[in-house]
């Protein structure tokens, strides 16, 4: 499951002294990215897209389950507080997937209840070894959009002809970034051989302070090679801070601002040079304002990420 009922917040305690660093925070680049909201959003980290230079929001907005709801119009409205805050907050990528039910409808029911088209980074993918074009084509409908900002393979499936429809429509400008994704540290090989000879905008990978697989080799050579990296599971599903929850948070917290578990993670991945976007999911408008606060402020160096890695690994 994500993060519904996951955590109160906690406060921490302390003041240790570190050496932080902290993301400079930059416009998008002209003419990258669709027009920007005139609605007046904080500041927040922002990480850059390596191929493109355009700066995106380092904390994005997954739906898998949490926005799989049907026609249940209670729900649809409670999704659709989740991404008013999450805009207000200042994030702007929402990730889906065509095996992710309703979700597709929903956010296209979200963002025009919201008139918020013009503020998504709109992110998706092609899940089929059948008829690519005609999946994408179902899920821009759903959406009620024309063009995605970025689309992914998922999970590999039908790499071989999927992922030249999607350069294709890259060239033809119908598309602005490529990707391919993998979940639960499955096919990483894969991956690293279509890193190393495709021309890849982004990848998305499975990435939090106990699954560390990745930092190995896939992220350095994400960085190596200029791909923007999308980070799923940052909370293994909600697990993660399900597992935490009434844990005090260590106190070196409180000089990195973060007020719970789930900043504090989020905190830890977005320091990482490699990692452009986490996207955590939630049923719960205060949760998703409250992810998107990881992003601003201080972030941990090297020294103290590691100490993040090791508290949550005593914890869990």
């Amino acid at each position: 499951m994500s993060e519904i009922d996951r955590r109160n917040f906690i406060k921490g305690a302390g003041a240790l002294g570190i050496a932080g660093m902290s993301a400079s925070i930059g416009l998008t680049v002209p003419g990258l990215a669709r027009a920007a909201s005139s609605a007046t959003v904080p500041d927040v980290i922002r990480k850059t897209v390596a191929s493109t230079g355009e700066k995106i929001p380092a904390v994005g907005l997954g739906s898998w389950i949490t926005f799989n709801v049907g026609n249940d119009m209670v729900l649809r409205d409670q999704c659709a507080s989740v991404v008013s805050a999450f805009f207000n907050a200042g994030g702007r990528m929402i990730d889906s997937s065509p095996m992710y039910g309703s979700a597709q409808e929903v956010i296209g029911y979200c963002l025009d209840k919201l008139g918020a088209h013009d503020r998504v980074f709109s992110t998706d993918k092609v899940w089929t070894s059948g008829d690519g074009a005609g999946q994408i084509a179902e899920t821009a409908e759903r959406w009620h959009t024309r063009n995605f900002d970025l689309l992914q393979v998922h999970n590999l499936v039908g790499i071989n002809e999927n992922l030249p429809l999607l350069f294709r429509m890259k060239d033809e400008g119908r598309l602005r970034y490529v990707g391919i994704t993998t979940s639960h540290g499955r096919r990483t090989d894969d991956m690293i051989a279509l890193m190393k000879n495709e021309r890849l905008d982004f990848v998305q990978v499975t990435y939090n302070p106990v699954d560390r697989k990745v930092e190995e080799y896939l992220l350095p050579l994400a960085y190596d090679r200029g791909i923007a990296v999308v980070v799923n599971r940052p909370f293994r599903g909600g697990s993660l801070t399900q597992q935490l929850e009434g844990e005090p948070l260590p106190e070196f917290a409180a000089d990195l601002k973060a007020e719970s578990w789930a900043q504090l993670i989020l905190k830890y991945l977005i320091a990482h040079p490699s990692v452009t976007c986490p996207i955590p999911a939630t049923t719960n408008p205060a949760h998703a304002a409250e992810n998107m606060r990881a992003a601003t402020g201080v972030l941990p160096d090297d020294k103290m990420r590691e100490q993040i890695a090791a508290v949550i690994g005593v914890l869990v």
